[in-house]
């Protein structure tokens, strides 16, 4: 089966620094996939480089068995990559309707003149609705997104990426900065996608990673430590070692 993303000796260095070291990695199509690891492993330089914020050193990525590594990143959200971020890229002075509806505009290619012209046609209003309502955010669709609580706004985002139909979802740290109550509803969400769509969470919270993740993939200092089920990563010293601490993940 052709991965939904693949990197191929995927290699990024600042200077003498090396950040990213001969990656080898293959997200399969509906994966349920996390990747882990130390501060400073270099977990989000590698989403940078599957969606093209960063350019590689050397190396290649792959979606769908496409060579995409000279395309640029809006170029990638058109062929079903799309992410969300630590921290989130919301329009916090719209409302998390407008927010969402500009994401389906911009998959469309009607939001030329921004907020107008896409939320004037009614079927890319219903459809921002739609995965406002799937998510078990509608109650927020007029708020605006400054108003919700940090959960919400995450949610909101997940909603802004699903706007955009992908083959492959990354999601970098959707919990983060989140209360333990809500980040449970998130991953919630997450796992309730649907199953045509791949996914790779990048997250600290180990309990959501093992509670979320079929495979997960182990990254140290720029490079692939191992790579397996939850219960193969929780019983690798090396992860212990590297990660985990000795706590019992299983």
């Amino acid at each position: 089966m052709t991965p939904a993303l693949e990197t191929r000796g995927l290699s990024k260095n600042f200077g003498a620094l090396a950040v990213a070291r001969a990656i080898d990695f293959r997200l399969e199509p509906g994966a349920r996939h996390a990747l882990i690891g130390p501060n400073g492993a270099g977990k989000t330089t590698l989403i940078n480089l599957i969606t093209g914020r960063l350019a590689p050193t050397s190396g290649q990525v792959f979606l769908a068995g496409t060579d995409v590594t000279g395309l640029a990143e809006a170029s990638r959200v058109k062929r079903g990559l799309a992410r969300t971020f630590q921290i989130t890229m919301l329009f916090k002075g719209l409302t998390v309707l407008e927010n969402v509806t500009m994401a389906v505009g911009e998959r469309e290619g009607t939001t030329a003149n921004m907020i107008r012209p896409a939320g004037s046609r009614r079927e890319i209003v219903e459809e921002a609705y739609g995965l406002l309502e799937r998510l078990g955010i509608a109650s927020d669709a007029l708020r605006l997104v400054r108003e919700l609580p940090y959960g919400r706004q995450r949610l909101a985002e997940i909603a802004m990426a699903l706007a955009l139909k992908p083959k492959v979802l990354l999601l970098d740290e959707p919990a983060a900065g989140v209360p333990s109550s809500e980040s449970t509803v998130i991953l919630d969400v997450v796992g309730a996608l649907p199953e045509d769509i791949a996914v790779l969470i990048i997250e600290h919270d180990m309990e959501l990673v093992f509670r979320f993740a079929r495979r997960i993939t182990v990254l140290v200092e720029g490079a692939i430590l191992t790579e397996g089920t939850p219960a193969e990563i929780a019983a690798d010293e090396r992860v212990r070692q590297a990660y985990l601490g000795r706590g019992d993940h299983g």
